[in-house]
């Protein structure tokens, strides 16, 4: 179970991951140590899976954002591991849903421009044999950053 401590603590380390054990001991009024392995408490237990640096996209050169709605075909656990696969080997596929409805999955990407995008799917999703249908949406602004989760 999360104390209150460690809730402040996964909030704070949500805006701020390089906050030092110092730190996170003065936001909780705790001593470095503490805080220290308070940290390495919820690393271990799987809450902190892990630390990352948010990119700006468009200075690395991917122009277009979208979201990528996949409809199967077949539904198989042969045809589903075989998109899984797909997926898993393209860089401007950032994160992949599955989901109930129309779509089967849901995809979000980043490319370099509109043709990339149009190359992507074309070349890369329709030809799979299991997919049956594309329909994509490209981003025209992204109104509210990807936010912490609630603590």
């Amino acid at each position: 179970m999360l104390d209150e401590t460690d809730t402040r603590l996964l909030a704070a380390l949500q805006k701020d991951a390089h906050l030092t054990a110092h730190q996170l001991g003065e936001l909780l009024n705790l001593s470095p140590s503490q805080a220290g392995r308070r940290r390495q408490r919820l690393e271990a237990e799987g809450f902190i899976q892990g630390y990352s640096a948010r990119l700006d996209p468009l200075r690395l050169g991917l122009a277009v954002q979208g979201f990528v709605q996949v409809q199967l075909g077949t539904h198989g656990p042969e045809q589903s591991r075989s998109f899984a696969r797909l997926v898993a080997t393209r860089a401007e596929i950032t994160s992949a849903w599955t989901l109930t409805g129309d779509a089967d999955y849901l995809l979000r990407v980043y490319c370099e421009d509109l043709p990339a995008l149009n190359r992507l799917i074309h070349e890369v999703l329709l030809p799979h044999p299991a997919v049956a249908r594309v329909q994509s949406q490209i981003v025209m602004d992204q109104l509210k950053r990807d936010a912490p989760l609630p603590t």
